[in-house]
């Protein structure tokens, strides 16, 4: 699961400058507002771990079905308001079908819906939960000292920004 995580922290773009706020996909907004079908992926945006796995995610997912929007953001306050999940930026978040998944179970829910060989990851749902999280969480703690982090949100290609929610 992390050497997933890690293979795709090596994909260097340019940062996104805040300061440009552009306008969201009208795309995005109506598969948001409408709850319709499109799982969302929330993560830390300024995490090069994080950045790496939505790469990583980009690359290789089946039919281009993930939206994405970065924890720090009102899209994700919105999207998690009143669902008890703690707002601490700690883990990886999926909303699928008005289910919430986080930490390990999010990670193996998303390589279930990656290109072959990486669907493989999702077996390593049988270890169990409280291993992974335990996993995880350590992956967590450290993301920022072992991979670093960046001062600004990443700007996705321009192909892509139709599938980030807030830019």
């Amino acid at each position: 699961m992390s050497g997933l995580i890690f293979l795709s922290f090596f994909d260097l773009e340019k940062l996104w400058n805040p300061s440009r706020k552009e306008k969201v996909s009208e795309y995005a907004k109506k598969e948001t507002n409408n709850g319709v079908s499109k799982p969302v992926i929330l993560f830390d945006g300024v995490c090069n771990l994080c950045n790496g796995w939505v790469k990583f995610i980009l690359k290789r997912e089946k039919n281009q079905q993930y939206l994405f929007a970065s924890l720090q953001s009102e899209t994700a306050n919105k999207l998690l308001v009143n669902k008890n999940i703690p707002q601490n930026l700690s883990s990886i978040i999926l909303i699928e079908n008005n289910t919430i998944y986080h930490k390990s179970d999010a990670v193996l829910r998303i390589c279930r819906n990656l290109n072959s060989p990486w669907h493989l990851g999702s077996f390593f749902g049988v270890i169990p939960k409280i291993l992974r999280d335990f996993i995880y969480d350590i992956i967590a703690a450290n993301r920022y000292r072992w991979f670093g982090k960046q001062q600004k949100c990443e700007l996705p290609q321009t192909d892509q920004k139709m599938r980030f929610l807030e830019l």
